[in-house]
């Protein structure tokens, strides 16, 4: 299945959070299938931290990798695109073709750099809607995502209650925990550290490199379980078969993180990656209401599936069950599963089958429900 880039290019400002708002605002996205007659079969999947809109299938044939869920999404998958109008789109502050710290500010005809907008998951949901608006669709049939993709699910729930039936937030949490704004606060610092920085400032030819590969590494780390790491290297030597008592490489777990990171520079940006983690560590669907969960929820319309994993220590089972026992004290309609895997965080990418039964399942009653 081939798909293609698209650009939405806003006619009028974007509103953000901070106070500001940004002109000239480009979202990219990709669709996949075909809208129904009625646009009712439109579902909207969001990325999580460091995705991009291009969620299935290839650009090109030759392509050696498709979508980063292209094991979900796809004729006869899952989420099935014979059946189904499947939108995916890069978030405003990415670098995969939004508009971000590296894009041209139309007012000083400069990059923004920091320059740009600290920005919320409120606000990446606000350039979806307009998306989906450009699209012509009144109401989705369901919005998905895991991870940061779940958050912005659960704030399209929150923000727009009537612009969809159903919502799978997946691996996710209704707020950012004070161990993952630790993480985050660490990898900005081992980006904004280093020598070529330049207070984001960098040329592409000369990009702070070896503290976006830092930032990678660590948050790789979070996205594993311990017995992923045991199981996969344990304590094996990277080819060799003593230690070299000096500091390069003596374990495979080593390489392995320094390999994630070298690859990471190579498709991302470290200024986004600032931004990105900022809307993370702001977001909490409580904070109107003084913690309280419930009353965040309150006037959600939609139909409900969370999913959590049982070796997921960044976002862990109890923080999805918050999230279900508020929905259930608001009365609302909530479904949940914890899936046993061993793969911690990842699993939502990799545990395709179990996961992808359960959504399989819970789309087409919905579809029943018209």
């Amino acid at each position: 299945m081939i798909t293609v880039p698209q650009e939405c290019r806003f006619t009028e400002p974007l509103p953000l959070d901070c106070g500001r708002s940004l002109e000239g605002v480009v979202i990219r996205y990709e669709t996949a299938g075909k809208l129904n007659s009625d646009a009712s079969n439109a579902i909207l999947v969001c990325h999580a931290l460091t995705g991009d809109a291009h969620v299935c299938g290839k650009h090109d044939p030759s392509d050696k990798k498709p979508g980063w869920w292209d094991a979900m999404i796809g004729p006869g998958k899952y989420i099935d695109t014979d059946r189904y109008f499947v939108i995916g789109t890069n978030v405003l502050g990415g670098c995969s073709g939004s508009t971000g710290p590296q894009s041209v500010d139309p007012v000083s005809g400069k990059p923004y750099r920091l320059n740009f907008p600290v920005i919320t998951i409120a606000d990446m949901v606000r350039a979806q809607k307009r998306v989906i608006d450009h699209l012509g669709i009144k109401q989705l049939l369901a919005v998905i995502g895991g991870s940061m993709g779940g958050m912005q699910v659960l704030q399209w729930a929150v923000s727009y209650p009537d612009a969809m039936r159903a919502i799978v937030p997946i691996a996710t949490a209704a707020n950012f925990s004070p161990q993952n704004i630790a993480f985050d606060w660490v990898a900005r610092e081992a980006i904004r550290n280093d020598v070529n920085w330049k207070n984001g400032d960098y040329a592409p030819e000369n990009s702070p490199e070896r503290g976006l590969a830092t930032a990678r590494m660590l948050a790789h780390i979070t996205y594993l379980s311990e017995e992923t790491l045991g199981r996969k290297f344990g304590r094996s030597l990277q080819n060799k078969e003593d230690y070299d008592f000096d500091f390069t490489h003596d374990f495979a777990v080593e390489s392995y993180l320094e390999h994630q990171g070298r690859r990471f520079v190579e498709r991302f940006d470290a200024n986004a990656y600032l931004f990105i983690t900022r809307a993370t560590d702001y977001f909490d669907l409580t904070a109107e209401t003084g913690g309280d969960l419930a009353a965040a929820l309150k006037n959600v319309q939609a139909k409900f599936l969370v999913v959590s994993f049982s070796s997921d220590w960044l976002f862990p089972t109890r923080q999805s069950l918050a999230i279900v026992n508020a929905l259930l004290r608001d009365r609302k309609e909530v479904s949940f599963c914890e899936i046993r895997s061993g793969y911690g965080h990842d699993a939502f990418l990799l545990e395709v089958d179990a996961l992808g039964r359960m959504v399989r399942d819970f789309l087409r009653k919905q579809e029943v429900r018209q």
